[in-house]
């Protein structure tokens, strides 16, 4: 037990070497080079101690839900579980957005010049809007479209139009819409976990989805919005997979192919979805035809979107040199693609780290058993959990090796750091481990002014 427990610090001692020598290596470029376009690598953000309204809520949450978060976590009735996951992960992205206080950390997060509000008027006929879409991504076009705009599919801004049009306008209403949805991605990998692992495995989980770092970045960004709506794809298709349920299936595919049309990089969450199949498949013999309400649904927005005249495939090659053209051509590929990996320890933890280790030594344990008892991988739920989690970390692996991904992963990645974090159910002592997520999240906000 000494040795794993030894191992576990390994891991987490790794994780914060590589963060300390990504800050140093980075304030040593950036200043003598300026390529990194940050000022405080390898986060987006600056050097600004300071407190705010929030300070004593988040302290408050984060003293409650590691002091009792995993008693509680276990002995709550499952039903009522989820529901209080959310309330605490509300109150812990609420607390520290409100650090930087309402305005600077709220209501004007999403209405700079490089977000989604900025081209709300542009947006008055909808279908001609889509069709002429893929004419203003490049820098140079005529009204070109805000960095975030053209980096995205339209639903993406879409959704923000839609709000703007029943009355939700403004930045204010704008973010605690994402962090509203954003504090159910932790929920739905709660509910993933309990259908393909254990529902003790979901419980330990818990307290770590609730108060993640990652919490400081989804209040207020777009992508916790885009984290909700994947965790739930992959949470739905658990349940459809587990419970051989149609119903189940089509949702999931409908939400797949939002998914799709939010963000293009959220596209390599096939691997999870293929991950959820594969400990699936003896259900899948069983219902084959569960597979066609999943494909039907995942083609919905898809067949919408083309309808309307947007080509998914042409927005994404045009992107492509649109992030050339700006700071993607200038920021270092050989810093970002090591320095990115410091940004991932920042927004889980050092927790997931040491949780990370733990998967990675289940999975190996259970493979090499699987070799003399083939058809059995995995067997264990503690292995199903962590070969969900390996899906999470190889499709964020590639997203980094595909050179798309050069800085302010911090927001980019959330909606895969959200899968990262059960690892930290294969962890002993727990409340030291959420101390340590604390404190992480708490000295991050309190020192940084973060942005995107």
């Amino acid at each position: 037990m000494r040795r794993i427990l030894s191992r576990d610090l390994y891991a987490a001692t790794a994780a914060a070497l590589l963060v300390l020598t990504a800050v140093l290596v980075g304030r040593h470029i950036e200043h003598t080079h300026h390529t990194l376009r940050v000022n405080w690598p390898p986060l987006l953000g600056s050097w600004a101690p300071h407190t705010g309204p929030g300070t004593p809520a988040a302290l408050l949450v984060a003293a409650a839900t590691v002091a009792s978060g995993p008693s509680v976590a276990a002995r709550l009735p499952w039903r009522a579980l989820p529901w209080t996951a959310w309330a605490a992960s509300m109150a812990w992205i609420w607390s520290l957005a409100l650090i930087d206080g309402w305005h600077t950390g709220v209501a004007v997060r999403l209405t700079t010049r490089y977000e989604y509000l900025r081209v709300i008027d542009r947006f008055h006929d909808i279908p001609a809007t889509l069709r002429d879409f893929t004419h203003h991504i490049l820098l140079h076009s005529p009204d070109n479209w805000p960095a975030h705009v053209a980096g995205h599919p339209p639903a993406a801004t879409l959704t923000f139009v839609l709000l703007d049009r029943i009355g939700l306008h403004g930045g204010g209403w704008a973010g605690a819409w994402c962090i509203t949805t954003g504090a159910t991605a932790g929920v739905a990998v709660l509910i993933a976990v309990r259908a393909l692992a254990t529902e003790e495995l979901a419980r330990r989980a818990a307290p770590f989805l609730v108060l993640a770092p990652a919490a400081v970045w989804m209040g207020t960004s777009a992508d916790a919005y885009f984290a909700a709506v994947v965790a739930w794809a992959v949470a739905l298709l658990s349940l459809a997979v587990t419970r051989g349920s149609a119903w189940w299936a089509a949702a999931s595919g409908l939400l797949f192919g939002l998914t799709c049309y939010l963000s293009y990089g959220l596209t390599l969450f096939a691997l999870t979805a293929a991950t959820v199949l594969l400990i699936g498949r003896h259900r899948i013999r069983e219902r084959p035809l569960l597979l066609m309400p999943l494909c039907a649904g995942l083609a919905v927005f898809p067949a919408v979107f083309t309808a309307a005249g947007f080509n998914w495939w042409e927005a994404y090659h045009l992107l492509v040199t649109r992030y050339y053209q700006g700071a993607g051509g200038v920021r270092p590929y050989g810093y970002w693609v090591w320095a990115n990996l410091a940004c991932a320890v920042l927004i889980t933890g050092l927790s997931v780290a040491a949780g990370l280790a733990r998967a990675g030594s289940v999975l190996t344990r259970q493979r090499g058993e699987a070799l003399t008892r083939p058809g059995t991988f995995p067997a264990v739920a503690e292995a199903r959990l962590a070969l969900v989690v390996a899906s999470a970390l190889l499709s964020l692996l590639i997203a980094d090796l595909s050179g798309m991904s050069k800085a302010e992963t911090e927001r980019i990645w959330l909606p895969f750091a959200m899968w990262l974090l059960p690892a930290c159910a294969l962890l002993p002592r727990p409340r030291a481990w959420l101390a340590a997520q604390a404190v992480l999240a708490l000295v991050i906000n309190h020192l940084l002014r973060t942005g995107w």
